[in-house]
């Protein structure tokens, strides 16, 4: 029953995905066709959509719609420019100080829009058409851009980090928090070094340092932007307040930040929180759908099935790793982060627990390896956005993404086996 129940979901999935189904009605789709194989139509179909509702039935999804929308303020504050200004002032001056000042500044705006599309398409904007003016190939900035773009998913806050923290079972925020900033970091570092070789190999020009007092100035307009992170992660470490909590407080402290900067009036408020709840609705809509599929994977007892066929090839903690890795690399080819994230944890979860792997550390580890995913056709949603701002093609973007490719990669590999790059700041604070 379990193998008929596997082979049904993954049929009707992938030929759902494959005649062109929007990936939330694959998954429903495919979970009604799997409670089939042991319940009647009509309870099968009431069951999905109570499962549905009830999956986002919970306060910590809460803090989700309302990063979105200080996402969006930030976005549409001025934030990005300032932060821009900031790191070209910091290495504007090194071999490909441009592309690095897109890594530096999508790390950034990650970090305090938790984002990676709105990363893309606001560096993509500012950046790309400077990038191109000093000889930089098209391709070659889109790459660094959407690579770059994805660091701010591990870099908190980030509602994915939120999500796996609801598919884990109660894996705490603020560890998976604290967690994401030194992977997140090495990954932009990793990234920041291919970019060097390739500046140095194209002999891309390099500019002039920039007076202390131009750093100490762009620093000074950014750090109001930047003090968010203090105030978010601060409060939640601290126990001030929830992530939920936080999340709300972000947006009034960015409403009031953009209304400073006087880029955001009433007039064009009603527009940011349009495409807010679009943006929202989308992703409650992924929720709902992969919390559907979630229970069917466990009421087939699919999960318990994978774990005893992996845990029976090996007890090796280095080859399951390598081996989820792997099939993570996969399905983030195929599947969007959100729906990743809640159908797979639940898979893999208690096969890394079983061999004594924090499940903060596993976190960070399936974000960083589903991050990757989104650089890759044909479902890498950031690399549509970057390709899209750009104007330009995928075919372009390939070649000059594989080396940036392979420092997430490896990145993603000295995350996966050195759990102290995770666990060292949760630690500190006895998290």
């Amino acid at each position: 029953m379990d193998i008929f129940s596997i082979g049904v979901l993954v049929f009707s999935f992938l030929l759902l995905l494959s005649i062109g189904t929007p990936v939330a009605w694959s998954i429903i789709i495919s979970s009604v066709f799997t409670l089939l194989v042991s319940v009647p139509f009509s309870p099968a179909l009431t069951t999905i959509a109570q499962r549905m509702a009830t999956g986002l039935d919970s306060f910590s999804l809460l803090a989700i719609p309302f990063f979105i929308l200080s996402g969006e303020l930030m976005n549409r504050g001025g934030v990005a420019h300032r932060l821009v200004a900031f790191a070209k002032a910091l290495v504007g001056f090194l071999p490909g100080g441009l592309a690095l000042i897109n890594i530096i500044s999508a790390m950034l705006m990650g970090s305090v829009a938790g984002s990676a599309m709105a990363s893309a398409s606001a560096m993509g904007s500012i950046l790309g058409p400077e990038m191109e003016k000093e000889g930089y190939s098209k391709g070659f900035g889109v790459a660094v851009n959407i690579t770059s773009a994805t660091t701010g998913l591990v870099i908190p806050p980030s509602n994915i980090l939120i999500v796996y923290s609801l598919a884990s079972g109660g894996a705490s925020i603020a560890a998976l928090f604290l967690a994401g900033y030194v992977p997140g970091i090495i990954t932009g570092l990793f990234l920041m070094i291919v970019a060097l070789i390739w500046a140095k190999k194209k002999k891309f020009k390099t500019g002039k340092p920039a007076p202390l007092s131009q750093v100490v100035r762009t620093f000074v307009r950014a750090f109001p932007s930047l003090m968010l992170l203090v105030v978010v992660i601060g409060g939640i470490v601290s126990g001030i307040f929830t992530a939920t909590e936080a999340s709300a407080i972000a947006v009034v402290y960015t409403l009031i930040l953009g209304l400073i900067y006087k880029e955001i009036s009433t007039r064009n408020i009603a527009d940011i929180l349009l495409k807010a709840a679009t943006t929202t609705s989308i992703v409650m809509f992924l929720i709902g759908a992969s919390m559907s599929m979630s229970w069917v994977l466990s009421y087939e007892n699919i999960p318990e099935f994978i774990s005893n066929g992996i845990l029976g090839l090996s007890d090796n903690k280095i080859i399951i790793l390598l081996l989820i890795n792997l099939t993570l690399l996969f399905v983030g080819i195929f599947m969007d982060m959100t729906p990743a994230v809640l159908i797979f944890t639940p898979i893999f979860l208690p096969i890394v627990t079983t061999l004594g792997i924090d499940p903060v550390h596993f976190g960070i580890i399936m974000i960083l390896n589903l991050c990757i995913g989104l650089c890759t056709p044909p479902v890498g949603s950031v690399l549509f956005v970057g390709v899209g701002v750009a104007n330009t093609t995928i075919q372009k973007v390939l070649k000059p993404l594989m080396p940036l490719f392979l420092a997430m990669v490896f990145a993603l590999l000295l995350v996966t086996y050195i759990p102290g790059l995770s666990l060292w700041l949760p630690s500190l604070f006895d998290i």
